[in-house]
């Protein structure tokens, strides 16, 4: 048997025009190496793997003119600016979107090879275009910033996993968080149709002891005509999942008085008081039925210096909501800031004990501090 017919037994992969000469050719020699072919015979075979439909000039002497002639064929031409194409279209898709980061960076690298873009500012570009969040300006400014003194693809790949694992941290507007109170370990509450039985009797809110955050303690946090919030300068709504209430200050108190067949309107002015501290109580409610219903609350990060990130999951913040009114009814644009506050101090409906949550003017402590721990990242728009 001829050392040709031996080849054409073996599974050699043939040259169509679908992978990189370079590759092919590399992978063909270590091919024929393995089976232990001679060296005077392997550029021969490898010649006979070329498709037909390639015409190769009979001079080829060596697998450097073979690969080179290759390289001349249109199918070559083809096949880089099939893969540039695929290159411009690539998209990264998250892992909370069923994506795997490996495989993108795999695929990404791939078909830079294929389409020769080797030059290291041309891959800057098309990884920077495969981020599906071109509306986040802020943040892909801030990427491109750190890509600028990268001069190879390996620091090139470091920089963008980098940058992908942070932006897996980021809270995104309309996302499902738990907040943990860091001094108790224990986490916001609100539970559907239970009431204080004191106050106005809003659906309460406590600090649920808990391992880790039950459909009790899930808030759906929304930014203010904004999907990323930066710190100092951003106004928040918290939302129960479970019963679609919002996070908040209920002022005043609305009742029906009659006299005789008359009935009116009569309203009292006032911040209600917690049940056992007597600070300001917290509350959820519906914000369509109340005027006096102070639902946006901001943050600040709880340790010192200025912070200037942006919220991300286990940052550990201070919330504070402005009183919008005074005593009388009367709106005050430069009203008082109060901070959410919880401690081991409770309180009770019927048979059931409840740890308080609270607002309060007091100095900053430890029973002020939140842990917004990241439960659902809202999905991005891929286009």
């Amino acid at each position: 048997m001829t050392i040709f017919n031996k080849v054409m037994k073996m599974d050699v992969p043939k040259y169509d025009g679908n992978i990189h000469p370079n590759e092919w050719i590399n992978d063909i020699q270590k091919y024929l190496k393995l089976k232990k072919i001679n060296d005077d015979d392997c550029l021969e075979i490898a010649i006979s793997f070329v498709d037909p439909t390639i015409t190769l000039s009979t001079e080829i002497d060596s697998f450097e003119k073979l690969c080179n002639a290759l390289k001349e064929d249109i199918s070559f031409t083809v096949f880089k600016n099939t893969n540039e194409k695929m290159l411009q279209s690539l998209k990264y898709i998250p892992e909370n979107r069923g994506g795997n980061t490996s495989k993108f960076i795999s695929k990404f690298r791939k078909l830079c090879y294929n389409a020769e873009i080797n030059d290291i500012e041309e891959q800057k570009k098309y990884l920077y275009k495969s981020l599906p969040i071109n509306h986040f300006d802020s943040l892909l400014v801030e990427f491109y910033k750190k890509m600028e003194n990268v001069d190879s693809i390996n620091k090139l790949i470091k920089e963008f996993e980098d940058f992908v694992a942070y932006e897996s941290k980021l809270i995104i507007s309309e996302s499902i968080v738990a907040l943990k109170h860091v001094a108790t370990g224990n986490y916001l509450s609100s539970m559907e149709n239970l009431r204080y039985e004191t106050g106005i009797k809003s659906q309460l809110v406590f600090a649920l002891g808990s391992p880790e955050p039950g459909p009790n303690s899930l808030w759906k946090i929304k930014f203010n005509n904004k999907e990323l919030a930066t710190y100092g300068n951003t106004h928040i709504t918290l939302q129960h999942v479970k019963s679609n209430m919002f996070l908040g200050l209920n002022y005043g108190k609305h009742y029906y008085n009659t006299f005789g067949d008359y009935v009116y309107n009569h309203y009292e002015y006032f911040y209600h008081k917690s049940p056992t501290t007597n600070y300001t109580e917290v509350s959820c409610n519906n914000i369509t039925n109340s005027d006096y219903w102070v639902k946006d609350w901001e943050f600040n990060y709880a340790k010192e210096g200025n912070h200037q990130d942006f919220l991300k999951s286990n940052d550990i913040v201070n919330f504070s909501i402005k009183k919008m009114h005074d005593n009388n009814g009367k709106y005050i644009s430069t009203g008082q800031y109060e901070f959410l506050r919880s401690h081991d101090v409770q309180f009770t409906i019927g048979k059931n004990a409840f740890q308080e949550v609270v607002c309060h003017n007091e100095k900053l402590g430890e029973n002020d501090k939140w842990c917004v721990e990241l439960i659902k990242q809202y999905i991005w728009t891929l286009d």
